[in-house]
């Protein structure tokens, strides 16, 4: 089946100018107050460490490269200051799962490295699927979801991002 991407007039535009395709974006570096227990955290879900040089610890995972970095340093290679950490959600990583089941499972597995779980294994309440919400030790949030939604534009692009 052959996918056809909605790109809004300005963005082709842009994206024109630049004479290049959509930019990949697949590493997110998480900002760490305490950067050998969060890489502990992430190491206990068994999750592929690729480098770790005591001030900058990468893990691969399928689609995406999952990065810490000091919090002081990362804000100082912005031009920035620390975000204070005032709590609450602000973003999500989302871990797509191939069955309702994996939801359960790698919540639990989470949960055992660590994890504070939020929202327990439910059937969505916005899609069809099934999610659970945790943070990580240092209030990092993921949203662990398996959506039953084969033809979802989102779901399909989250598949391709994989190489799947």
């Amino acid at each position: 089946m052959r996918v056809q991407r909605v790109v809004p007039p300005d963005s082709q535009r842009i994206l024109d100018a630049m004479n290049t395709s959509a930019p990949l974006a697949n590493l997110i570096t998480l900002g760490a107050r305490d950067l050998p227990a969060l890489r502990n955290f992430y190491r206990a879900l068994g999750w592929p460490q690729i480098m770790d040089d005591g001030e900058f610890v990468a893990f691969e995972l399928r689609g995406i490269v999952l990065a810490l970095f000091p919090l002081a340093k990362l804000a100082r290679d912005g031009n920035t200051d620390p975000d204070p950490g005032t709590g609450g959600i602000r973003f999500t990583i989302g871990v797509m799962v191939d069955s309702a089941d994996e939801v359960d499972r790698l919540t639990e597995q989470m949960r055992a490295a660590g994890a504070r779980v939020t929202k327990q294994p439910v059937d969505a309440e916005f899609f069809t699927g099934r999610s659970a919400y945790l943070c990580d030790p240092e209030g990092n949030y993921f949203e662990i979801a398996w959506a039953d939604m084969p033809n979802n534009p989102v779901v399909m692009a989250t598949r391709r991002a994989a190489g799947a």
